[in-house]
């Protein structure tokens, strides 16, 4: 037994004897390191580690949590006392509990040990070469920001129902921000990379794709304003379906917090759109094999044909709302304690490459980025107004850039105005874990001069 999972099972032991009727103990450890580079030279390194466990008590119907990064037994029997005075003064909460359904599902290729294996040397060379990808490009003035990361750790889990297990794992991500123009016309473009260790990145393409973008909006101006169809980038893409995937959680539901309470099995969104929260994608870096609270990690379709299925639920809201859990209870670290959170949404492809959304868009709107998603989405309306820039479609085909406009609509109406989902899926950080795909929307709203 690993040394977390021995402090786990020692936690709850503790726990007992401070009084709680049930307990579960999150034991975690991580390495994280950051390179930071500035033409052509390191301009921060930082390699940082953490340690610690989160203790959940339930005492009857009421419950506690801390947290600590002190694994001795003494540290262990303070988080325990800490834990079960803080359940004694909470209110009772009839749903609250351990998840009845425990376990583990297998999950392949969730750690590399290639992460640690690459010296920092060649981990500098490795974001030194997407810089120098990103400067080659003619056009481009100014390589701004070139970060490489990776983080490793291990977590376990035990409760007092005979629940416990522990698993590893490894990501690496890299990005690029470049500048083409000059003074008010400078437009930026960025470049990201995902994979379990440095060898699954490749930095000419981060470096070409930042490039290319900040190129792509050279001499951007405001067109008019316009009715017109629009085709999502990836990028943007996985933004709103990212928004999408935290108002499908069965807690903001509870709490009238989402525009799609009461709508399950209600067509949402255009007929061939598919969207599952899927925690056992190899691929995805939020898979694991349980989550935050120990039931099976499985793949839950939250969108099927354009009908919503399912809401996302732990053991709590499940227990509330007289479901099973999905699975969908998400720790950010020791520190919390889980809710509900997506794990990695995957919008299922379709058949049409980017250049045949373009076609058959005619004359629109090709979006490549959105600013003040969050504070310009309504959770309970879905009504939206953002910033955008891209480039305009004439005749099927990518045209003029353009910039300083605001795409507006509400969330549901956009979803059944998808008319196409691109055939070209990609791993997005925004909105979370998101694979998406290019999206054909029939007409949106567009606010220019």
């Amino acid at each position: 037994m690993s040394e977390l999972a021995t402090a786990a099972e020692r936690a709850l032991a503790l726990a007992a004897d401070a009084g709680a009727d049930e307990a579960e103990a999150w034991c975690e450890r991580s390495v994280s390191r950051q390179i930071r580079v500035y033409d052509g030279r390191v301009e921060s390194l930082s390699d940082a580690g953490s340690r610690g466990l989160g203790l959940r008590v339930f005492c009857g119907a009421r419950s506690g949590y801390a947290y600590g990064t002190d694994l001795t037994d003494a540290g262990l029997a303070a988080l325990a006392h800490a834990a079960v005075g803080a359940a004694r003064v909470a209110d009772e909460d009839e749903y609250a509990g351990l998840p009845d359904e425990c376990g583990t599902t297998p999950v392949e290729g969730l750690f590399s040990p290639a992460v640690r294996e690459w010296t920092t040397e060649r981990k500098v060379e490795l974001a030194l070469q997407i810089e120098r990808a990103a400067r080659a490009h003619a056009g481009v003035t100014q390589v701004e920001d070139v970060v490489y990361a990776d983080s490793e750790g291990e977590v376990a889990l035990a409760n007092t129902r005979g629940f416990s297990a522990a698993y590893e794992a490894s990501a690496a991500w890299a990005y690029v921000s470049a500048f083409a123009g000059e003074g008010a016309d400078l437009m930026t473009g960025l470049g990201v990379g995902l994979a379990r260790d440095p060898g699954g990145l490749d930095p000419v393409a981060i470096g070409d794709e930042g490039a290319e973008r900040a190129l792509a909006l050279r001499g951007a101006r405001q067109p008019k304003s316009r009715h017109c169809p629009v085709v999502l980038d990836a990028f943007v893409a996985a933004s709103f379906l990212g928004f999408i995937g935290g108002m499908l959680s069965a807690e903001a539901v509870q709490r009238g917090r989402s525009l799609f309470a009461g709508r399950e099995g209600e067509e949402i969104a255009w007929s061939g759109l598919r969207l599952a929260d899927d925690a056992t994608d190899p691929g995805g870096l939020e898979s694991a094999p349980f989550d935050g609270e120990g039931s099976p990690s499985r793949r839950t379709v939250l969108i099927e044909d354009g009908r919503l299925a399912t809401y996302l639920f732990d053991a709590r809201t499940a227990r509330k709302a007289g479901r099973r859990t999905t699975g969908s209870a998400g720790r950010s670290s020791y520190r919390t304690p889980p809710s509900v959170s997506t794990k990695n949404l995957v919008l299922d492809p379709g058949d049409a490459p980017l250049e045949e959304l373009l076609r058959r868009a005619g004359d629109g709107l090709y979006v490549t980025d959105v600013a003040g998603l969050h504070s310009g989405v309504n959770p309970v309306s879905g009504t939206f107004s953002v910033g955008a820039t891209g480039r305009l479609i004439e005749d099927g085909e990518l045209g003029r850039p353009v910039r300083e406009i605001t795409i507006a609509s509400d969330l549901v109406s956009m979803l059944q105005s998808v008319q196409a989902v691109g055939s070209e899926t990609r791993w997005v950080p925004f909105g979370g874990s998101v694979k998406a795909a290019p999206l054909l929307l029939g007409e949106m709203a567009v606010s220019g001069a």
